[in-house]
Order: C-alpha cells, then sequence, then structure tokens
C-alpha cells in the first residue's frame, strides 16, 4: 500500500520534531508538560507544517493514550458523540486523547458540547488551529485549554528535513545526481512547511530522468517548477489577509519602502490587488496626511490605473504609490483629530449646532433671533472670529497642526490672521 514519504518520515519523539525550540527545546515547557504524562487540554496554533499534529501524535505515544482524530472541517456533532459513547468502557479505560484539527471551523454549539468531558478530564483535547484561536475558539474552551504557538519553520530547519527525504527517496527510487541549490531551493520555497517541501522531494524523485549512468538526475531547474508558490501562506479570510495588510500599512508608516515592496509583493502574489488598494489609499491619509496633502491625489491615480490595468500589470503604479507614501514626510495630525471628535460625539459630547450656522431658511419661523451669521469672505483675510463649536465643546481642539513644514506653515498664516503671534 503507498504511502506519502511525508507521512513515513513523520517524526516520532520529540527530539526528531523540526523547529519549535522555544516549547520543545531541553527546558521547553511543552516538552516537560509532555514528559510529565500530566496532559491539560491545549490549543496549538500555527501555520501549516509546523508540526502541530506530528506532535498531537507523540504525546498520545508517550502516554499510553486512546488516540482519536477528528478534522473540524468535515466532523459534525454525531462524529463528538460516538467519541463521548466510548467512554467509561473498556475501550477506553483511560479516557480520551482527542486531536481536533481545524477547530475554528467548529460552531459554538459543537465546541460546547465537549465542555462537560474536558472538564472531568475524561476526553483531553489537544485543537490545532492556524488562525488566532482568541478569536476563532469560543471563550468557555480557551479558558479549559493552554495555548502553544508553533512557529513557522526557518529554511534551515526545512533544509534539514529535505536532506532526510533525499536520502530516504534514494532508497526508493535509487541513487541520485542533486544539483547545487536543490536543496535550499525547496527550503526556502517551502514557506516553512515540512511537509510541502518532502511532498516536493518525493514527486521530484517521482518525475526524474535517468542519465546513461542509470542515476537519477534531480535539476534545479525542475526543482523551481516544483516549489515555484509553496512559499506563499496566504488565506484572504485569515489570519495570514490581515497580517500582510497590517505588515504593508506599519511598514508604510514606517517609512521602510523596501519592506512596504514586500508586503505589496505578498499580496499581489496571492492575487489580492483589493486589499493592497485599500491599505494604501488609508496611509495616504492617515499616514502622510496634512505633511503630503497632494499624495492623497497621487496615491489615487496610481491605484485608479492598477485597478484599469489589473495584474499583473498593476504592480507598477502600486509600487510607485508605496514608495512615494514610504518616503514622504508624515503626519497623522488630521487622522487624530477626526478621531478625536467621533469619539466625543459617540461618547454624547454633541450639544445644540449654534444658531449662527444653522440652516439659513430657519430665519423668521419663530426662532427668537435671526441667525446672525457672519459671512468669512465679507472680512479682511478671508476670517472673522466666530463660535462654531455647540456650546458645551467650545475651546475643544481636535486637531493640532503637525511638526512637518507643510503644517507649520499653516500654523504660522493662521497665527498671523489671528493675532496670536
Amino acid at each position: 500500500m503507498y504511502q506519502p514519504l511525508a507521512d513515513r518520515l513523520r517524526p516520532q519523539t520529540l527530539d526528531e520534531v523540526y523547529g519549535q525550540q522555544h516549547i520543545l527545546g531541553e527546558d521547553g515547557l511543552l516538552r516537560r508538560i509532555i514528559k510529565s504524562g500530566q496532559i491539560p487540554n491545549m490549543i496549538f496554533y500555527g501555520p501549516s507544517g509546523s508540526g502541530k499534529t506530528t506532535v498531537a501524535n507523540i504525546i498520545a505515544k508517550e502516554t499510553n493514550r486512546e488516540l482519536r482524530k477528528l478534522n473540524a472541517t468535515t466532523a459534525s456533532l454525531s462524529d463528538i458523540k460516538e467519541i463521548i459513547a466510548e467512554l467509561d468502557t473498556f475501550l477506553v479505560p483511560n479516557g480520551v486523547l482527542l486531536y481536533l484539527d481545524e477547530i475554528q471551523y467548529f460552531n459554538k454549539k459543537q465546541q460546547q458540547s465537549l465542555l462537560e468531558f474536558i472538564e472531568n478530564g475524561k476526553i483531553t483535547l489537544i485543537a490545532s488551529t492556524t488562525e488566532n484561536p482568541y478569536f476563532y475558539v469560543y471563550n468557555a474552551v480557551l479558558s479549559r485549554s493552554t495555548v502553544f504557538e508553533f512557529k513557522e519553520l526557518t529554511a534551515e530547519d526545512v533544509a534539514t528535513a529535505v536532506r532526510r527525504a533525499i536520502n530516504i527517496a534514494q532508497q526508493d527510487f535509487g541513487e541520485a545526481d542533486i544539483e547545487d541549490g536543490v536543496v535550499e531551493h525547496i527550503a526556502s520555497c517551502s514557506g516553512g512547511d515540512v511537509r510541502k517541501s518532502i511532498n516536493a522531494v518525493e514527486l521530484l524523485f517521482t518525475a526524474a530522468a535517468r542519465g546513461k549512468d542509470d542515476r537519477l538526475k534531480i535539476t534545479l531547474a525542475d526543482a523551481q517548477i516544483v516549489a515555484q508558490r509553496s512559499a506563499l501562506h496566504y488565506d484572504r479570510d485569515g489570519d495570514q489577509h490581515y497580517d500582510a495588510v497590517s505588515a504593508l500599512m506599519k511598514s508604510l508608516r514606517g517609512s521602510d519602502a523596501d519592506a512596504a515592496l514586500h508586503y505589496l509583493a505578498r499580496l499581489l502574489v496571492a492575487g489580492d490587488l483589493a486589499g493592497a488598494c485599500r491599505r494604501i489609499l488609508c496611509s495616504a491619509s492617515e499616514d502622510v496626511g496634512m505633511a503630503y496633502p497632494q499624495a492623497v491625489q497621487i496615491v489615487k491615480a496610481c491605484v485608479d490605473s492598477a485597478l484599469q490595468l489589473g495584474l499583473p500589470e498593476a504592480q507598477l503604479p502600486l509600487a510607485e504609490a508605496v514608495v512615494l507614501l514610504a518616503t514622504a514626510p508624515k503626519s497623522n495630525s488630521s487622522a487624530e483629530g477626526i478621531w478625536a471628535a467621533m469619539s466625543d460625539v459617540k461618547n454624547g459630547k454633541a450639544g445644540p449646532i449654534p444658531r449662527e450656522l444653522q440652516n439659513v431658511h430657519a430665519d423668521g419661523a419663530g426662532f427668537e433671533r435671526e441667525q446672525g451669521y457672519k459671512y468669512p469672505h465679507s472680512f479682511p483675510n478671508h476670517w472673522v472670529e466666530q463660535q462654531y463649536l455647540p456650546e458645551n465643546l467650545v475651546g475643544t481642539k481636535y486637531y493640532k497642526f503637525g511638526d512637518n513644514k507643510n503644517e507649520q506653515a499653516a500654523a504660522e498664516y493662521w497665527r498671523k490672521i489671528k493675532g496670536e503671534s
């Protein structure tokens, strides 16, 4: 019976697990918990191929617990009930270790059906998820579990797995000549996913041509085809999307053009043109703002061009917009102003609009006095002192001039007009 190479190479002990030294190293907390034999309910959070399922299998083996596996993408409430029915029988005298993969796909009722049994210890739950458990796992389950984060493996970690896979593949398929760079390319393009890298090795050996000496030829060109897009972890509805757009905007805000281009590239390779455009447009107003207000117009033109061009050509105007925003002077004075104003309005700090600002058609409609609005353009320098804020907010300052050249010039202008300097 065929068994995938990745399954055959799955680590059998903690020492064989790739990476995760922060929790599985010699003094790692998770290692110490496993060695104690007292396994709590746990949630493993991390990217695909980082070892979550492998560690769950090792825990079951080392603690002599009956392991039951469910995948929340396909399991139903009846599947849970079947496992519950086994409790207190000779089949599982010591209870069940339930590995629930992709727990974020279970609804509230399905997750809550486990509560009674994970509380009394008859079921020890090890749930895994690629999404942030604090957003996707219900509090009742989360509060009864310990969360361990599995980090994306480094290229060095994956390279170790690739070399091991090559050695085993040669036993199955025959001796091979491996071109320079094959191991490094597969490792760097796997996105930290060991399973993907081993699958790539197996595919290379399966399709490899034989030379005159009957040895397999594993070429870098083939490796580049096999692993060309495996490095990208991305889900438009999940953490990867929000992490990528967050990183793009924070890189723009931090004036790092290189990082901004990198995260823009991630979004575009994943085909998320809309997500990239929204963040770029937002950054023009939030992060550059009044320091260079013309940036909004330029960026809008770039976004319009990108949407009209479509991918892949959209990368060109968006790259221009990203570099412009990253290298432009920064000010969030207008953003802070509207945030403060929104906060006051939401908290009930509003009050009647001053009579001077009300719609002029109300004059003569039974009000105590006429509007009395002073038209600024009728006064010197197009300004006249007048109350604009509601009575209970007089004196409130929402907008504060930023310390950049553009806003300071405006501040100086108005100080002179208002006679404040």
